[in-house]
């Protein structure tokens, strides 16, 4: 299933810094537990696109772990949502991925999941980071619903792993 379509924005990897202009920002965290073994599950629950699987709208992926490059379709007909693995994060106490939209995607843009512990605590938790911008006439249509529609999803994300 690999798709070499190009992203459907400009701003590939701007979820690794400051978040661009001209979309919508999104920054949601959940504390998800405590401990270095509860870290690691959830970076592996990540990894393994727990948080998209964990949302009920159903996945295709071309690889069993998120990696570089590797695409995922998220969702079912009539509505699919294909996106390619942008890059990752692997540090001691963060990790997870990043990818964009690709055509077909209704929205146009990019979301950041990870799961980190403050060694400090012990707290872990789960983070989305996202910008976006409707890709698509209807979604431009259906703007404010589109909004609901991506917060719940992040929400969903969240209590997923």
């Amino acid at each position: 299933m690999k798709l070499s379509q190009p992203f459907t924005y400009d701003d590939v990897g701007a979820t690794a810094r400051e978040l661009p202009p001209g979309y919508d920002h999104y920054r949601e965290s959940a504390v998800i537990g405590r401990g270095r073994d509860r870290f690691e599950a959830a970076a592996e629950a990540v990894m393994g696109w727990a948080m998209q699987r964990g949302t009920g709208l159903g996945v295709t992926a071309d690889t069993p772990r998120a990696e570089i490059s590797a695409t995922v379709v998220v969702g079912r007909w009539p509505l699919k949502a294909p996106c390619r693995v942008v890059y990752l994060v692997d540090e001691p106490d963060r990790r997870g991925f990043a990818y964009g939209t690709l055509p077909g995607h209704p929205e146009s843009g990019e979301e950041l999941f990870t799961v980190r512990i403050d060694p400090a605590t012990d707290e872990v938790r789960a983070e989305v980071v996202a910008f976006s911008r409707p890709g698509t006439w209807w979604s431009r249509a259906a703007a404010p619903l589109t909004r609901v529609f991506a917060r719940l999803m992040i929400k969903r994300y969240l209590r997923a792993v």
